[in-house]
């Protein structure tokens, strides 16, 4: 096992932030259901796929009476570039702040998101907004997907590995409403417009040789948050082709094939083992599970790899009820709550993302 203080990243503060407006999951449904122009006849097959999908309620950055009204990338990304600068803007803000830091102290920052594609990209657009120094290190993240949440996790870790002095801040940033289609929806399409909602989560972190003027906040929000040991990045073979993004002519439209939850089952298992065993530590040691709600398969899929009590995925279960899958910030929001709720120190969590690839990352965290 790695000594505690050896290489290691301080987590100093987590948040997720939520546009305003928030609907019940059957709000969505009758929304949709006008959206797909399905009859009388056809909308009890939707309002059961909807029931099933899990989610309770899902925030939009857009009023739902908007949704389906931008047509064509255009008019939905320009719509992106907007709404995904302010709310990135808040949760950095405020995730700054928990942490005791100030916008100029933050050395890199790293900018996930998959629902949206800008130049110059949202992170040169956050400088001038949050006041950081002009000579901030960027490293903006597009075509992870959903694993890009605890990829940017990882890649922060990294970083402050070779500067262990430094603040880096993570921003994930998704507005999933503004990718449904408008026309020739696929299964797949309607199966995602169940499950996606939008937010943003940030994370700010420090290495294990902060600055000499730094105090530590002994924890955010409620509870202390962990510090991360180490990180695994597996790429599934021959997956290329189930789950990921391609441009239609009215929108982003998802690529998702049922084989996704077999290939998650079948590799999950091998990836975490092998990778806690490096630290001397087995699934059993891992009392905290921050997995990415996908929707419920994908969440039965790795408890079902991993052989974990129903007691492990509640926290996946909670987050895509409360929210919906929220992409490369769901993993953070799970996160967000898990310190919020507070965790024995000492103890060791997990977070799996999962993404296109299809990929796996790994994030191994003690309190």
């Amino acid at each position: 096992m790695q000594e505690a203080g050896v290489g290691m990243t301080q987590i100093l503060s987590v948040r997720t932030a939520f546009p305003a407006y928030r609907y019940p999951q059957a709000t969505f449904t009758a929304k949709l259901a006008e959206i797909f122009g399905l009859d009388d006849g056809q909308r009890p097959q939707l309002e059961r796929l909807y029931r099933k999908a899990g989610v309770d309620t899902r925030h939009t950055v857009i009023p739902l009476e908007e949704i389906g009204t931008l047509r064509g990338i255009e008019a939905s990304n320009q719509r992106y570039v907007e709404e995904a600068t302010v709310l990135g803007e808040r949760a950095v803000r405020t995730a700054l702040d928990a942490a005791g830091r100030a916008p100029r102290d933050v050395d890199l920052l790293i900018v996930t998101s998959v629902t949206g594609v800008v130049v110059p990209s949202l992170d040169a657009r956050l400088i001038p907004r949050l006041g950081l120094r002009p000579d901030v290190k960027r490293l903006p993240v597009f075509g992870l997907g959903c694993v890009a949440g605890a990829a940017g996790l990882a890649r922060l870790h990294d970083y402050l590995l070779a500067w262990p002095h430094h603040t880096a801040a993570l921003l994930a940033v998704e507005l999933c409403s503004l990718t449904f289609p408008t026309s020739d929806f696929t299964m797949a399409e309607i199966v995602g417009s169940s499950l996606f909602g939008d937010g943003a989560a940030a994370v700010v972190g420090t290495g294990e040789m902060p600055p000499p003027q730094a105090v530590l906040p002994p924890a955010s929000g409620d509870g202390r948050c962990p510090k991360v040991i180490a990180t695994r990045s597996e790429v599934y073979p021959s997956s290329g082709d189930v789950l990921g993004w391609r441009v239609g002519e009215d929108s982003f439209r998802i690529v998702l094939l049922p084989e996704l939850v077999d290939i998650v089952e079948r590799h999950i298992g091998g990836t975490v083992t092998s990778f806690l065993a490096e630290h001397d530590l087995t699934v059993n040691d891992i009392t905290t599970w921050m997995i990415h709600p996908g929707g419920p398969k994908v969440i039965n899929a790795v408890r079902t790899g991993l052989k974990l009590p129903e007691s492990a995925v509640e926290p996946s279960r909670r987050a895509l009820a409360e929210a919906g899958n929220l992409s490369s910030v769901s993993v953070l929001h799970i996160l967000h709550n898990t310190v919020a709720d507070g965790v024995s120190p000492g103890s060791f969590g997990l977070m799996i993302g999962l993404g296109p690839g299809v990929s796996a990352e790994l994030v191994l965290l003690q309190w």
